[in-house]
């Protein structure tokens, strides 16, 4: 089968308010996540492990970091014109309106379609966190000659109502689209599982453009709510089982499918403890399948002393006589004696001294958690400085702390 010509949207627009505090200052895909990578670090890893190398990344509210880290992190190859990450962001060539839509968001960007001339058009979400092979659903679509075929999830019947419902048959062809129904229609194979969208789609490109530009006349700007339901009823639609997708170096301890929509606090903290374990839900040291970031050039971490258990500690961080357990601490952190941190999430540049406390807690970056505080203890006292989820996880947003915390924690 000849290898089609395939040109890459990333829709990395999303301005994450679930996951506030931590998005102050960052989108929610440029959020940090694990020891080292962004969340964005992950679809375009897949990307490139996939061959498809032609690709914008479309970027809206507070774009700047991520701006930064792409300019940074994503040189893919200066000397081959197919062969680049670039960002986008909202060019206002129809009027003065930023995106409205993920739809409205490619259709404002239509002549970078006409300037490759690609067969297909990948329209993928930048949110998530997981692997995928894209080349098994770019197969999946030309064999069944789809004009747009949609990555669908298998989620529990019984969850299924919190989630954009497929509606398929055992061919994998698409009948109709519901959002978060009530009544979820079951996969044709599984009667107790139900497809979900993943908002990750390959369309055939002369079907997509004409596509856009019927759904800008109605008015329409979003593809899972317009774009996709006008289509079913006139061209091929397929929904690809990502349940199937088999991606090299998957490790059999592994979760099967592993795929985390880390749009809320207390997804993104669960996420984090996925990684942690001998044989962590997600493994990220792959190395027939890496998951690319920055090339920092920093020192490796230091541990002076202490008692480090089930944790991961990235580079540039130093470690004195603490006690860590369960727990990422990112880049360039600064533990103090007599630090306890059970359960957390630390992300890069925080200073925590002497005597801190830390349980169930995300720090963001830049803060620093003074000699003696308590975190994570008491969900009344820290409800009046920070954010306390439902989960019961303590945030604490970017360069959030200030020595007016102290007097609670004593």
């Amino acid at each position: 089968m000849k290898q089609p010509k395939i040109l890459a949207f990333v829709m990395a627009g999303g301005e994450g308010s679930r996951l506030s505090p931590l998005t102050s200052q960052n989108s929610k895909p440029s959020l940090p996540f694990g020891s080292r990578y962004r969340i964005v670090d992950f679809v375009l890893s897949n990307l490139l492990n996939s061959n498809i190398q032609s690709i914008y990344l479309l970027v809206q509210y507070k774009s700047q970091s991520l701006i930064e880290h792409v300019r940074k992190a994503w040189v893919v190859s200066p000397m081959r014109n197919e062969e680049f990450v670039t960002v986008v962001p909202p060019q206002m060539m129809r009027g003065g309106d930023w995106f409205m839509g993920t739809a409205d968001a490619v259709y404002q960007n239509l002549n970078l379609i006409q300037l490759h001339n690609p067969d297909l058009v990948l329209v993928f979400g930048a949110d998530h966190v997981y692997r995928m092979d894209l080349q098994q659903m770019v197969d999946f679509h030309q064999e069944r000659e789809a004009d747009a075929t949609v990555a669908a999830l298998p989620v529990p019947i019984a969850e299924a109502s919190s989630f954009g419902i497929i509606d398929a048959d055992h061919a994998g062809r698409i009948s109709d689209f519901k959002e978060k129904p009530l009544d979820p229609p079951s996969m044709p194979s599984d009667p107790t599982r139900a497809y979900a969208s993943m908002g990750n789609y390959l369309f055939d490109a002369k079907v997509l453009v004409q596509a856009l530009k019927e759904a800008n006349q109605r008015g329409e700007h979003d593809f899972g709510h317009n774009v996709l339901p006008h289509l079913k009823d006139t061209h091929r639609l397929f929904a690809y089982d990502f349940a199937s997708n088999k991606v090299p170096g998957t490790k059999p301890y592994e979760e099967p499918a592993y795929w985390r929509d880390v749009g809320s606090l207390d997804a993104y903290f669960n996420a984090h403890q996925d990684l942690l374990g001998l044989t962590p839900r997600f493994d990220v040291f792959n190395p027939q399948w890496r998951i690319f970031s920055s090339n920092y050039q920093g020192p490796v971490a230091r541990i002076l002393d202490g008692k480090i258990h089930n944790s991961v500690i990235a580079a540039g961080s130093l470690v004195h006589n603490a006690s860590i357990s369960n727990t990422i601490i990112r880049r360039e952190v600064i533990v103090e004696d007599d630090v306890e941190i059970e359960d957390c999430v630390i992300q890069d540049y925080v200073w925590i001294k002497r005597g801190a406390r830390l349980r169930r807690a995300i720090i963001g970056q830049y803060n620093v958690i003074e000699a003696g505080s308590r975190i994570g203890y008491d969900p009344e006292i820290d409800r009046r400085c920070f954010h306390v989820t439902a989960g019961g996880v303590t945030v604490v947003g970017p360069g959030e702390v200030t020595t007016t915390m102290r007097a609670f924690s004593e």
